[in-house]
């Protein structure tokens, strides 16, 4: 993880369920004498992430559907701080675009908590956004975190941005799938391996979150193509990738569309290894 992250050691169970009571009935002493959570258990993992949120962050307030993605805060945090790297040399207010910012608004939340961002988060879904709202309210994060709706789900950027708008970057975790047959069927199979009830909140969240025609590779590549449209408007564009044999051909469309700056910055997670790429003209 980033060096900043405080979240590398295990976690302080008892510090959380102080922060946090509803955790309590989700805490045990396992067999080597420590005390842990189930994690294949939904309901555990979302009273760990908003024990998280509430803790160290200050997030009173984060709830939303079963049927939505659960974000592991951890891992969420990491991405904040690896973009807080790339704009050392800037002093003046951030501003943030998250592109698909959910049900749980997470990334907002994150980055103004930590280092004052203001935002812009956009969704495909109404339902989402309606939630997402009621998050911001609750917090009374009005003045930081603006939503919008993205009416076209061809879409990533158009449509989003007005004229003269100015940002210090963008980011988003771009859908896995090709489809929402697909997203679901990963999803059961998931279940099934965790041996979870089917009317539990999945661990995927819903279609509208994991998928887009064509997968993520179209996602990323309809990405690259359109921040070419907007590259005066924007000091960096970022986003996560999933799929590491996505890299090449990525950079060879960046270099098609004449962008003169592109990074890969891996991001360590125990076992897990994950990637940003980072782009500006």
């Amino acid at each position: 993880m980033h060096l900043k992250n405080k979240h590398k050691k295990n976690y302080d169970l008892d510090a959380l369920s102080s922060t946090y009571p509803l955790l309590k009935e989700f805490v045990f002493t396992n067999k080597h004498n420590n005390k842990t959570i189930d994690f294949s258990k939904p309901k555990a993992v979302k009273a760990i992430n908003t024990a998280l949120l509430q803790h160290h962050y200050n997030i009173t307030f984060w709830d939303f559907s079963n049927n939505n993605l659960c974000p592991p805060i951890p891992g969420r945090v990491d991405y904040i701080y690896y973009l807080s790297d790339l704009i050392t040399n800037i002093s003046k207010e951030i501003t943030v675009l998250d592109i698909g910012t959910g049900a749980t608004c997470i990334y907002p939340l994150l980055g103004n908590s930590i280092y004052n961002w203001s935002f812009i988060a956009t969704d495909i879904d109404p339902n989402s956004i309606e939630n997402a709202q009621e998050i911001i309210d609750k917090n009374k994060l009005n003045k930081h975190i603006v939503l919008r709706l993205q009416k076209e789900k061809s879409h990533i950027l158009t449509n989003i941005i007005k004229e003269n708008e100015q940002f210090t970057f963008s980011m988003c975790n771009p859908p896995f799938y090709k489809s929402a047959q697909e997203a679901e069927d990963v999803n059961l199979r998931k279940t099934k391996n965790l041996k979870l009830d089917s009317e539990l909140r999945n661990f995927s969240g819903n279609a509208n979150e994991l998928w887009y025609k064509g997968g993520e590779k179209a996602f990323l590549h309809n990405y690259l193509y359109e921040s070419t449209l907007y590259k005066s408007q924007f000091e960096w564009f970022t986003s996560l990738v999933s799929k590491k044999e996505l890299i090449k051909d990525l950079k060879r469309s960046a270099k098609k569309l004449n962008i003169p700056t592109f990074k890969v910055i891996e991001m360590t997670q125990g076992n897990k290894i994950s990637r940003i790429i980072a782009w500006k003209f």
